[in-house]
């Protein structure tokens, strides 16, 4: 039996001056359903649920909502409605109880009291299966998969009908990603319909029951998810066919240039010893809060450490607690951290002023700096990977998420270090986006540069790099060549260090 649509959009349009991000979106949701919403960056999906969540309105179109017309003027009037948001970067209050986050901007008055709401903040949890939580725990002592429960216990409470998921496992465990799958199931099973937007394409065969394919602001195909492959909707998504998403280069690994014994750490216990190869793809797998970011940040001389002997190409051996960040890049080590928006960018500044900041003497002559060439060597940069822009000179806070990811990168490779630590570096980015970002990886190998990549996506470990080593609870494994390697394996060890 055909189920009934909760959510019809008919060619949505809208533009923020001569950029025009929607083009004709058409969308349909059904009742109970769990729909994923599919594209590259920037081909329009924050947009769109920007104006179904109430923060922009539509140029033109209509929108029908639970059979009536839909146009919310407002976040809190779409919540009202029924359709809450879940962004990717959570929408907490950090220094406030689980309660008041999930009753927030909810709040019932008597009299100029306040109604108690602890019985239905409960039973949304229970509903999630997280009774365990203590609602008067401050939510940012929870990690980050229960936090992304407390925001779906807010949709629950406040009775959605629809609820907009934004790449919700791009920061969880695989456990915690289970977790969240059974929720969603159990969303559906209340008749709540769920439009999922990722770009792990294994997580949409897994979950969801029907697609939207969306292309610069434009619907290019939707249909049933079991009645499309993964290559078509790749296909449909970048408009030209996607033969292999991991492409593969001769590439010689020659001499070793980065060699670590015996480091550790001393705010988490790593015991990590590594030898990194001219030209060498080096993954690092584990789990969540395994070590691995805590390694590299090391290596870099962010974190300190308590013992460990480092020898870096050319240059003498010396001790880990002597490195730091000035005299790690200078020596040849650049880092990717895995948290761009505290980390990886200066929010406020254009996309220039990230890209060339760190390497700024590159165009400065007797302290003037030659803007032309700055300028010149940044738009190179940005249409090397492809980064969609208005200009190189607009906010970077305007980009999309994959959009600022590419300016990340592009600021590494515009320093022109020979080792890259690369923290998760394609968290984010679409799949065709990941293409190139896959093929750079290699060209830069090719070229003799070092990488180590660490990453939460197995495929793409398995897919990119020339060796592997997993990391359990501060521990490195044997590193191995990647054909020595399968998932089971990497997930046995990340999980029993065995």
């Amino acid at each position: 039996m055909q189920k009934a649509s909760l959510l019809v959009l008919e060619n949505i349009k809208k533009s923020f001056g001569a950029v025009k991000a929607l083009q004709g979106v058409n969308l349909d949701v059904k009742e109970g359903e769990i729909h994923a919403l599919i594209g590259e960056n920037g081909a329009g999906k924050s947009t769109l649920m920007k104006i179904l969540s109430g923060a922009h309105f539509p140029d033109a179109g209509t929108m029908n909502f639970n059979g009536k017309s839909y146009s919310p003027t407002s976040p809190a009037d779409a919540r009202k409605l029924g359709i809450a948001m879940i962004y990717q970067e959570l929408t907490l209050a950090p220094h406030l109880s689980v309660e008041e986050n999930i009753t927030l901007g909810l709040e019932e008055t008597t009299f100029g009291f306040l109604k108690n709401k602890k019985t239905k903040v409960k039973e949304a949890l229970a509903l999630l299966d997280q009774e365990n939580i203590n609602i008067n725990t401050p939510v940012n002592q929870l990690s980050i998969g229960q936090q992304q429960m407390v925001e779906i216990a807010r949709a629950l409470i406040s009775n959605s009908k629809l609820v907009i998921m934004d790449e919700p496992t791009s920061s969880l465990s695989l456990e915690d990603t289970k977790a969240l799958f059974r929720v969603i199931r159990k969303l559906k099973e209340q008749g709540i319909s769920v439009i999922y937007i990722s770009h792990f394409l294994e997580e949409v065969q897994d979950i969801c029951d029907s697609y939207t394919v969306m292309r610069d602001g434009e619907t290019i195909i939707a249909g049933n998810v079991k009645e499309v492959s993964i290559n078509e909707i790749i296909n449909a998504m970048v408009g030209r066919p996607v033969d292999e998403l991991y492409p593969q280069s001769k590439h010689e690994i020659g001499a070793v240039i980065l060699k670590v014994d015996g480091l550790q750490g001393t705010k988490l216990p790593i015991d990590a010893s590594i030898q990194l190869k001219k030209g060498e793809i080096l993954g690092i797998a584990g789990l969540i809060g395994s070590g691995r970011s805590e390694t590299v940040r090391s290596l870099f001389g962010l974190n300190s450490t308590k013992t460990g002997d480092v020898f870096i190409k050319d240059y003498p051996s010396i001790k880990a607690f002597y490195l730091n960040p000035f005299n790690a890049l200078r020596k040849g080590i650049n880092l990717l951290s895995e948290n761009r928006k505290e980390e990886g960018l200066a929010l406020n500044m254009s996309i220039l002023a990230n890209l060339t900041l760190s390497a700024i003497k590159k165009y400065t002559r007797f302290g003037f700096i030659n803007l032309k060439n700055e300028i010149k060597a940044s738009e190179n940069w940005a249409d090397k990977l492809q980064v969609k822009r208005n200009s190189i000179h607009q906010p970077i806070s305007s980009l999309s998420g994959g959009n600022q990811q590419k300016i990340c990168i592009a600021r590494l490779l515009h320093h022109g270090s020979d080792i890259l630590f690369l923290d998760e570096p394609t968290r984010g980015i679409d799949v065709g986006s990941k293409f190139e970002i896959y093929k750079l990886i290699h060209s830069l190998a090719s070229e003799g540069k070092s990488i180590i990549i660490i990453s939460s996506y197995l495929p793409e470990l398995l897919g990119v790099c020339d060796s592997i080593a997993v990391m359990y609870r501060g521990k490195l494994s044997e590193i191995k060549p990647v054909n020595k390697w399968n998932e089971q394996d990497i997930m046995m060890y990340a999980t029993s260090g065995v």
